[in-house]
């Protein structure tokens, strides 16, 4: 039975246009070719050696006689897939005194949006404190007790995705309680080199997009917290990876996959989350654990064969009719180029341009979910008025460039340069792009 309970820099040991893109993500490739082993291959041991066990390993002073807070759950596990909780438990030296729920519980098990209780943990006998209840950030009767707070989860790559809304949160929280903060870096599984998407605007910040980030911003936990630490100045230690680089797909890694959340079980989900979750409250949904697009009434034939005639690589997209509605299939074909964000946007428009289809609208009141999950209200206007995906991506990719540079002063160095490139097809016209 559970019994409730009411910056630093990362550490460092010691046709022609299409032509472009190529030249740029071979080079990508024959980075990640000469450095790690190919993908799919079976190691015994994984090329890459994870924050949390550098931690121990090259930084247990940082640790070490001191009362530890976990920020994590069921993704919180080391190369063997062993749970870092029990690990700290085993560890001398150190005290593991709470632990910190994100979204879906410390088990992940907790359905999308709902409560996640504190409680005391019936097997380690120490706090569970709720980071999704009555509150998201730590207050500070649950950080007093602690010395430290380690941050160790295994994030998705997508702006709405809320593990690195809590990490932003707990940022704010240690710098207003004074409490330094540790970051066990893990890997982007959609690797660091595609950074695509309308960028968040300050009226539509969330929970589900707590900074001026674009829906995929190709940075790690520990970058990403870099990044949140500018406006914040948070005691902050990123513990990097070793044997990681940007352009690795997650197949390189040799990492165990953990379920991330009910709906992520696997990587063609995880891969699937931006490309197909865009169009809450339109009537485009997702479905099969965002594997399938569409919506009541499509032409699903149509839909495909637009879609897979609007060059957007490294997926295929196959009809499929679920019930009254049409839709697609994703086929992931190539997973270093496949671009999510880009991707959804582009069924977004499509789905639009082929069926009745309506915008939810935010009011100065009410912000709705699809303007939060847009981080804007401009694609929606862009929508309803009949603009083509390829017109879409020109009138965010300004915005998008802009982060892209910023983006480049909190990137780990040890992680290899970011190769991230749009080139727009449609050049801006006057008045396009309100």
């Amino acid at each position: 039975m559970k019994k409730r309970i009411n910056d630093r820099p990362g550490l460092s040991p010691g046709k022609n246009k299409e032509k472009t893109r190529k030249i740029f993500f071979l080079l990508a490739l024959v980075i990640v070719n000469l450095a790690f082993p190919a993908a799919g291959t079976c190691n015994a041991t994984a090329a890459v050696k994870l924050g949390n066990e550098v931690l121990l390993e090259s930084y247990s002073q940082l640790i070490d006689g001191k009362k530890v807070g976990l920020v994590t759950n069921q993704t919180g596990v080391d190369s063997r897939g062993i749970s870092f909780i029990d690990i700290l438990l085993a560890s001398r030296g150190t005290k593991l005194i709470a632990l910190y729920a994100p979204e879906h519980g410390i088990d992940g098990i907790v359905r999308a949006g709902a409560w996640v209780d504190s409680y005391i943990h019936p097997r380690y006998d120490i706090p569970v404190y709720s980071l999704y209840g009555s509150t998201r950030m730590p207050t500070y009767e649950m950080l007093l007790k602690i010395d430290v707070l380690l941050f160790d989860i295994q994030d998705i790559g997508a702006r709405s995705y809320t593990y690195m809304s809590t990490l932003q949160y707990c940022l704010v929280a240690a710098e207003k309680y004074k409490k330094p903060l540790i970051v066990l870096d893990r890997p982007n599984p959609l690797g660091g080199m595609i950074v695509e998407g309308p960028v968040l605007e300050d009226p539509f910040k969330s929970f589900i997009g707590v900074d001026n980030l674009p829906m995929a911003h190709g940075m790690t936990a520990g970058e990403l917290a870099r990044f949140f630490n500018r406006h914040i100045g948070a005691d902050l230690t990123v513990v990097p990876m070793e044997g990681y680089h940007r352009a690795m797909a997650f197949y390189d890694t040799g990492l165990p996959f953990v379920q991330t959340s009910p709906n992520i079980p696997d990587l063609n989900s995880l891969y699937g989350y931006m490309a197909t979750g865009l169009g809450e409250g339109t009537g485009v949904f997702q479905a099969d654990k965002f594997r399938w697009i569409g919506g009541k009434g499509l032409d699903a034939v149509r839909f495909a064969e637009l879609l897979n005639g609007a060059g957007l690589p490294g997926v295929l997209f196959v009809p499929e009719v679920r019930g009254t509605a049409g839709g697609v299939r994703l086929e992931i074909r190539d997973p270093y180029r496949f671009n999510p964000a880009k991707s959804g946007i582009y069924a977004l428009a499509y789905a639009f341009m082929l069926g009745d289809f309506q915008v939810p609208k935010s009011t100065s009141k009410n912000v709705v979910m699809f303007d939060k999950i847009m981080g804007t209200d401009k694609i929606g206007r862009y929508l309803e008025e009949g603009l083509t995906p390829q017109q879409i991506e020109a009138c965010y990719t300004p915005a998008l460039q802009s982060f892209k540079q910023e983006r480049e002063h909190y990137l780990l160095p040890q992680y290899g340069p970011s190769i991230s490139v749009i080139i727009s097809e449609v050049p801006l016209r006057s008045g396009l792009c309100p």
